[in-house]
Formats: structure tokens, C-alpha cells, sequence
């Protein structure tokens, strides 16, 4: 049994380009220069750096994994133009009511199947996420598990915007995931409130803990100017776990490629 390489491509912000298998997943596109702004009500957004790779430089991808359409960190007026290049867009089901066209829908633990170029199946499972605290309703976001269906124990995880809670443990407990793209940054809107909206390093050490055969992979704690933690702080709690071995950084406009197979090295470290 052939055992697929994950190869990832880091746009940047929460962009990435990710092949598994054949398969070409673009992962919440924003493609808008540095010093844009979005206002929301009393909130605007205030990004940093532009894209390493332009739209235009991309090439082809089959479809988009989109957390969430209301946020403008998650969903540029870049990335939101070329979501007509991808056959599908799977995203929350209140967003795909607002995108129509290529847009479906996924409730939590719903799933949609790929055909990869090999005629194998990618099943992309939306999984649960929470933009926040408990009791604040910042719209629906999901995260997305993606396994073969031959080979259901090895799992890429992107967790969304999301904060540690419960359901994330869940998907933890549901899949053996061996690479976990985590949103990281903290992210902080003091129009919405003192707290964090995104982990913080301290909840993705605890991510790491219950994902224990993933490598971590960082993403969207950079960019933008409402991310309160960088990668200095996530390096220092990861290193203060014992667990610095288990991530893997990436580097603007540069590909990397995971090696998913059993034959890869555990993961596996507790502090």
C-alpha cells in the first residue's frame, strides 16, 4: 500500500497550498497586499504583510478548505475572486448560503469526498470549532480532517480558527492525526473583548499533548496586526514542554513535505 506525501506550500497569514496525494487543497486564501484594512462595526483589521506567493503564481488547485467567509483575516477580496478556479469550496453552511456558486456547506463531522488522480478517495471532514470563548458568538467556523478512505488512520488536521476546548479534544480522540496545522497567534480584538479568539502557545501545547502522533505545524499567528503571541512565544512554550522536536515551521513562498507513512518517525513526546 502506497502511503501518499503531504507537501505543503505556505502563502502566508492562513493561507497554504497543501498536495496530499494529488490532490491540491488551498486552505483559507488571502491574497491582498500589505496595509490593507476591513472594517466590520467598530472592528477593522489591519494586515501587515502581503501574500509570498501571488494568486496569479499559484497554479491550478482542486479545491478550497474555507474555515469561515465572514472574516477578512480568513477571506481577502483576493482570495475571495479566485474561488471560482477551485471545482468546490467546502466551508460552514452559513457560508456557503452567503458564497453560493461552488460553495458546500459542512456541518461538524459531515463529509465530502475527493477523487484523487490515482482514482482513490480523500474524504475532507469538517470538523468542530469555536472563534472564542464560551458564549460569544463570533459565526460558525470549522476545521477539516482529511484521511484516504483506504488508509483512515493517517489524518491531516487544519484546525480553523479556534480556541482549545472541547471540541478539538474530540477530534483528537477521533482521529489518529499525524500533521496538524494549528491557528495560532492569540488573537485579540479589544472591540470584541480582552480574550483570546485563536490559541494561544500554552493551548497548542495542550493540542500537541492529546494529538500525540502529529507534527505540529503552525499557521496564521503572523500577518495581521490582532495576533498578540509570534512564533518566539510558541517556541519557548513548545521548548519549556519538552516538545520543540514536534513542530515544523514553515518559510514564506517555500514548500515542505511530510512524510505520513507508518515508516515516519513517532511523534510521540511527553514533557
Amino acid at each position: 500500500m502506497t502511503f501518499p506525501t503531504l507537501r505543503i506550500t505556505y502563502v502566508g497569514g492562513p493561507t497554504c497550498l497543501l498536495d496530499f496525494g494529488g490532490v491540491r487543497l488551498l486552505t483559507d486564501p488571502t491574497f491582498d497586499p500589505a496595509g490593507a484594512e476591513y472594517s466590520t462595526g467598530p472592528v477593522t483589521l489591519h494586515k501587515l504583510a502581503g501574500p509570498a506567493i501571488n494568486a496569479e503564481d499559484l497554479g491550478s488547485f482542486d479545491y478550497v478548505l474555507l474555515s469561515h467567509d465572514h472574516h477578512s483575516d480568513n477571506l481577502d477580496h483576493a482570495g475571495r475572486r479566485i474561488l471560482a478556479n477551485a471545482k468546490g469550496v467546502l466551508t460552514t453552511v452559513d457560508g456557503a448560503q452567503r458564497l453560493a456558486g461552488n460553495s458546500i456547506g459542512l456541518k461538524d463531522w459531515q463529509s465530502f469526498d475527493c477523487v484523487a488522480p490515482d482514482r482513490r478517495t480523500l474524504r475532507v471532514v469538517a470538523t468542530p470549532a469555536r472563534h472564542g470563548p464560551e458564549g460569544l458568538s463570533r459565526g460558525a467556523v470549522n476545521g477539516f480532517a482529511l484521511f484516504f478512505a483506504d488508509q483512515p488512520d493517517y489524518v491531516i488536521y487544519i484546525s480553523g480558527d479556534t480556541v482549545w476546548y472541547p471540541g478539538v479534544e474530540e477530534v483528537a480522540k477521533s482521529f489518529n492525526v499525524r500533521v496538524a496545522l494549528l491557528h495560532l497567534g492569540a488573537a485579540r480584538v479589544p472591540e470584541v473583548g480582552p480574550f483570546h479568539l485563536t490559541m494561544t502557545a500554552e493551548e497548542a501545547v495542550q493540542a500537541a499533548y492529546a494529538l500525540a502522533n502529529a507534527v505540529i505545524v503552525p499557521i496564521h499567528f503572523e500577518d495581521w496586526a490582532h495576533f498578540s503571541e509570534d512564533r518566539a512565544e510558541v517556541d519557548r512554550a513548545f521548548t519549556s514542554a519538552q516538545m520543540k522536536n514536534r513542530i515544523r515551521w514553515l518559510n514564506r513562498g517555500r514548500g515542505i513535505a511530510i512524510d505520513c507513512s507508518p515508516q515516519a518517525p513517532n511523534q510521540k513526546t511527553r514533557a
